[in-house]
């Protein structure tokens, strides 16, 4: 594992910091779940699919299966005498044998002693062929992709009731302090489980080293997330505990917002510590936890949406910060920049990080971005 010596005062440089942090982490093992607990997981390698689907022919609409040969020349002026009636079908049953289409209910006549087509059809109309919505061999899932609702409902189809997810256990504790720490823990565990995360109960302690010592102690899960008390104030210990404890591996990263981030590691398990403030926490999570979350899943590399700057970003050389952005037509518009407002966080649509040695980008520059809402 890579090591940093801490130092009072200094900066670690988020490249250096996120690869310290990740350095030896692997994705975790899969977990079989049943399909409605795995809506926004990450999907594991699973066998392909064996037989194309649908297996049979099936009706696409409600209506009269017919053989399309037998209604030619059909039609409300010249109705076609049937020899009988034709099969009714609800969407989604097989077709059966010898049919080829399928008619809508009032243009078969059933009224008189002979039915009676009153429109014909081609082969083919309202009819799914046999192995038109999947193909044998095709991947049931893409291993490293967010699952979708999509994604469940072609499982479903198919009769799969379980599927093979990497979600990683996460340990949640809050540094109780100012209340604004309490909605922080919150919101940080619902970034979390948005990106596939299992985090469990928010544990709150006080913020003295004992009590954080022994939440430490008796934490256990693939990654631990301590909120608050990463700062300079008499009541901040994290780091200290940290140190302690033998699992600092950095603090105070050339991160903006989030400088007071602190990383570490307890035996195999990556330790994350984040200030207390929303916007802090938010940037420090989009920095360095969702990588942490997208390797123990297993998660493909996340896709950047690139479009033109509506406007000059400056930035601060020797800080890495955090840009929040919207989408005006096809262009980036910057909201905010190393600090953010709890309403530009709502409205963001995507977000980039300026590396630490740029100035920023002027009007015009094209620049790769993360949604938010991405679906992959």
């Amino acid at each position: 594992m890579m090591r940093m010596q801490p130092s009072l005062g200094a900066l670690t440089g988020l490249e250096a910091a996120l690869a310290a942090l990740l350095d030896g982490v692997v994705p975790v093992a899969p977990t079989l779940l049943p399909l409605y607990q795995t809506l926004g997981k990450i999907g594991a390698a699973m066998p392909p699919l064996v037989h194309a689907q649908p297996t049979r022919d099936t009706a696409k609409t409600d209506g009269w299966a017919c053989r399309a040969l037998d209604l030619a020349g059909a039609s409300a002026y010249s109705p076609l005498p049937l020899m009988a009636i034709p099969v009714w079908v609800e969407a989604g049953v097989a077709m059966p044998e010898g049919c080829d289409c399928v008619l809508d209910a009032d243009l078969i006549d059933c009224s008189g002693p002979m039915p009676q087509a009153l429109g014909e059809a081609a082969p083919g109309q309202g009819v799914r062929r046999a192995g038109e919505d999947m193909e044998a061999g095709r991947p049931l899932i893409i291993a490293g992709h967010r699952l979708s609702a999509a994604d469940l409902l072609a499982l479903r189809s198919v009769g799969i009731g379980e599927i093979a997810v990497r979600a990683p256990q996460l340990r949640l504790i809050d540094l109780a302090a100012p209340a604004s720490d309490t909605l922080t823990g919150h919101f940080i565990a619902d970034l979390a489980r948005a990106s596939g995360a299992t985090v469990f109960d928010i544990e709150t302690v006080t913020r003295d080293a004992r009590s954080v010592a022994q939440a430490l102690a008796s934490a256990a899960g693939d990654l631990i997330i301590l909120i608050g008390g990463t700062g300079a104030g008499r009541a901040d210990a994290t780091a200290d505990v940290l140190a302690a404890r033998g699992a600092l591996i950095a603090h105070n990263i050339a991160l903006q917002p989030g400088r007071t981030a602190a990383i570490g590691r307890l035996d195999a398990v990556p330790i994350i510590a984040l200030p207390g403030a929303p916007d802090q926490a938010f940037a420090a999570f989009l920095a360095l936890v969702q990588p942490t979350i997208d390797r123990l899943s297993g998660r493909s590399a996340r896709r950047q949406t690139v479009l033109a700057l509506e406007r000059k970003i400056s930035s601060t050389v020797g800080l890495a910060e955090i840009v929040l952005l919207k989408q005006e037509q096809d262009r980036w518009a910057p909201l905010a920049i190393g600090d953010f407002s709890l309403d530009a966080i709502r409205m963001a649509d995507a977000w980039l990080a300026i590396p630490g040695g740029s100035e920023g980008c002027a009007a015009g520059t094209a620049v790769g971005a993360f949604v938010f809402d991405d679906p992959r």
